[in-house]
């Protein structure tokens, strides 16, 4: 009966919302307001399966991820669809649903250090926001960060509960990026896979060849992780070697120095994991970005590494953009030193606060030395200084880059931890993985901003989330191993007993 009451509600309301809309359909010679009253009737249904069903769409976004392509909205605003859509839709439905349910909350993650640096990250670009040159852009930085934090970090403390889920992610990261990497050695063969044509071939999917070739590296190391778990003498093993193959022919098609990098350095990472050895790593890195910057200050010695102006160019031939790399005449890398000196410059003017995160373009051209300036300083790209380090100590100060390296490294060396600590042969190797795609994610934002792009940006929150469900994993086993530690020892304890009742 009350269904029936909703209904009548519905067909009156819905009647008279096609009468109204008709009226102005007809009043301003426009059929589009004729679709109203079907919006009245469509809208709380879509809404009420998106608010049941929120796991669906979670599933959906990790397709698309691969699969994305950035649409410009305006001028000025891009948007990454249809992945970022469903960022902000997910992202409202868990707020939606946490106000009605503050219990959905995952409250384990409370007493994680790498939870708490990341609330301190997040209130500390909040608090830049205010002393920010432009907080309008500033905000619009920190409402992103949020929609990301949320379905990448927090959703996965709910959804993903097991072994099949662990397993779904991979297969929906992978299963795409094997479409767009096929497709793009298709179309590439076609250039005769030259080092301008794979410019050609990634579009819809990816922007340019660097953020194609860091996801690819980032996915080639999920595919061994999947290798790895697989049994020899089961068919897929052998799909898997060729999803290999392939992945590793576009990787190297790719053309790309930083993601070959990766590739040798992410190697590296899972053996020192494996020997334990990545804290002294990390200590060493630190240390040797701390002296070389110290150096290039001392004197102006970094000086000494002024481009030509003439013979620094881009070349097409890719074995001569190699030379040109090894001999500093590339103009990408030349570029590079260009925007690394205005934001050291940048850094020097506002240590504390910066200049407010997503306000380097508008600033750094003053900070910048005619010395170093190329023939694509003009920038009417409006990229930003190709090393996220540096992007966050200039735009948050170095406070900011002291909690983001802390939250960074930290995560680096919590991976090293489970993979010791771990029992179970499966959530070891995915704890390895993780650490390998942070340590290429490190190396290609390096030379690059892309976290903050939706292609590494989603596989480094993630990374957090994986982290939070193997510390719960961690912590199921040992209390596993206590109840059977327990169990045994009151067999041991009554075991005397039933020894004399023996005897008697």
């Amino acid at each position: 009966m009350l269904f029936l009451k909703r209904y009548d509600l519905l067909f009156v309301t819905a009647s008279l919302m096609f009468i109204i809309s008709l009226i102005l359909a007809i009043a301003f010679q426009n059929f589009l307001w004729l679709l109203i009253p079907f919006a009245w009737i469509l809208i709380p249904v879509i809404f009420n399966y998106t608010i049941s069903f929120t796991e669906h769409l979670f599933w959906l976004m990790i397709i698309f991820l691969p699969l994305s392509t950035e649409l410009m909205v305006t001028d000025s605003l891009g948007l990454d669809f249809p992945d970022e859509p469903l960022l902000i839709l997910l992202t409202g439905i868990f707020i939606v649903k946490l106000i009605y349910r503050p219990a959905l909350f995952p409250k384990t993650i409370l007493n994680k250090s790498l939870f708490f640096l990341l609330v301190l990250h997040l209130i500390w670009i909040f608090v830049c926001c205010f002393f920010s040159v432009d907080s309008v852009l500033s905000i619009k930085f920190l409402l992103a960060k949020i929609w990301y934090v949320i379905p990448f970090v927090l959703l996965p403390q709910i959804i993903i509960k097991s072994q099949n889920d662990f397993k779904k992610i991979a297969l929906l990261l992978l299963l795409p990026m094997l479409l767009v990497v096929i497709q793009a050695l298709i179309r590439h063969l076609f250039y005769n896979f030259s080092f301008e044509g794979i410019k050609q071939v990634l579009d819809p999917f990816f922007r340019n060849h660097v953020n194609y070739s860091a996801m690819l590296v980032c996915l080639l190391a999920v595919l061994w992780c999947v290798r790895k778990l697989t049994p020899n003498n089961q068919f897929s093993s052998k799909l898997i070697n060729v999803g290999i193959v392939i992945g590793i022919a576009g990787l190297i098609f790719s053309y790309s120095r930083g993601a070959w990098f990766a590739l040798i350095l992410g190697i590296l990472a899972g053996i020192f994991i494996h020997y334990k050895k990545m804290k002294i790593i990390l200590i060493g890195l630190i240390v040797f970005c701390l002296s070389s910057t110290a150096w290039l200050s001392y004197n102006n010695n970094y000086l000494k590494f002024e481009p030509d102006y003439q013979h620094t160019i881009f070349h097409t031939d890719f074995s001569e953009h190699l030379q040109a790399t090894v001999t500093l005449k590339d103009v990408s890398n030349a570029e590079r030193f260009y925007r690394w000196i205005a934001a050291a410059n940048m850094i020097a003017e506002r240590p504390i606060s910066g200049f407010g995160p997503n306000n380097f373009y508008n600033n750094y051209k003053t900070f910048t030395r005619n010395q170093f300036k190329t023939w694509v300083s003009k920038n009417p790209d409006q990229s930003s200084v190709h090393n996220y380090f540096l992007l966050t100590a200039l735009e948050q100060g170095i406070i900011g880059l002291i909690l983001f390296s802390a939250l960074f490294f930290g995560m680096i060396l919590k991976t090293q931890q489970l993979y010791h600590q771990l029992h179970n042969n499966f959530y070891r190797t995915i704890s390895m993985t993780t650490g390998i795609v942070l340590v290429m994610i490190g190396t290609v934002i390096f030379l690059s901003d892309l976290i903050e792009t939706d292609k590494i940006g989603s596989l480094f929150w993630l990374s957090l989330g994986t982290i939070f469900l193997l510390q719960e994993k961690l912590k199921e086993e040992k209390e596993s191993i206590a109840s059977n530690v327990l169990r045994l020892s009151r067999v041991i304890w009554l075991f005397p007993y039933f020894e004399n009742l023996y005897r008697l």
